[in-house]
């Protein structure tokens, strides 16, 4: 599923629902006070109907008559979302679902870099030479050096040509781009270029077994840069 626009009222009023839901300030079972709601966001009952028909769809809300709306279990909600996985993230980095996402991206990338070391075409090494030459030109930008890494991860995937692991991106970026946030926004971080072409090498060389170890090599390195960088702000 595409992610939720978060521009104008309406987008605010699913955020702001979202959040609390997210967070268990509104719980599981719970029935949401559509009168109260629409006083407090100050928006007519159709908006606040269209609000929360986009957290029905991804399955945090239902509705039913006498009971009204109300939040669904978690284990209802489509957690693989990218929106959902956003809002876990919006008061900051959460620890834990930073570690799942973590699980997550070593289950998957490993397999799918051994994949595209034989299906890469040279437009895909292209495609990931961009993103290194990206990364290189970031040059201690926060916001470049993530835009550089989401880049290289979009590409391996889609080095796959597989569109079932290229829709994963909608599971990883947001976590990536939360790690990536938490690491380049300190001090914590080295020169991420020469983990990143080792796996480039590896695909252009055809070699899938270094492919796969390249990139096991480069998620352990992201899982301790992020330690570093969780020690570094623990010291301030």
């Amino acid at each position: 599923m595409a992610q939720y626009a978060r521009r104008g009222v309406h987008g605010q009023t699913v955020e702001a629902i979202a959040r609390r839901i997210l967070t268990g300030e509104i719980p599981a079972g719970a029935t949401l006070n559509i009168v109260a709601l629409q006083e407090e966001f100050d928006v007519s009952l159709t908006a606040l109907r269209e609000a929360l028909k986009v957290l029905s769809a991804k399955g945090i809300v239902d509705a039913r008559q006498k009971r009204g709306t109300f939040v669904r279990p978690r284990a209802d909600w489509n957690l693989l979302d990218g929106d959902v996985i956003r809002w876990q993230f919006a008061e900051g980095a959460d620890e834990h679902l930073l570690e799942k996402l973590h699980e997550v991206r070593a289950i998957i990338e490993p397999a799918a870099t051994r994949l595209a070391a034989t299906r890469a075409t040279e437009e895909d090494l292209a495609a990931l030479d961009r993103a290194l030459a990206e990364m290189a030109e970031a040059n201690g930008d926060p916001a470049a050096a993530v835009a550089a890494d989401l880049s290289f991860h979009r590409a391996l995937l889609a080095a796959t040509h597989n569109e079932l692991l290229e829709r994963m991106e909608v599971v990883m970026e947001t976590g990536l781009a939360e790690r990536d946030r938490l690491v380049h926004g300190g001090d914590a971080h080295d020169d991420p270029v020469p983990s990143h072409r080792a796996v480039v090498d590896a695909l252009r060389a055809r070699d899938e077994t270094a492919a796969e170890t390249a990139m096991r090599e480069l998620l352990d390195k992201a899982v301790r840069d992020v330690e570093k960088a969780r020690g570094q702000r623990g010291s301030r």
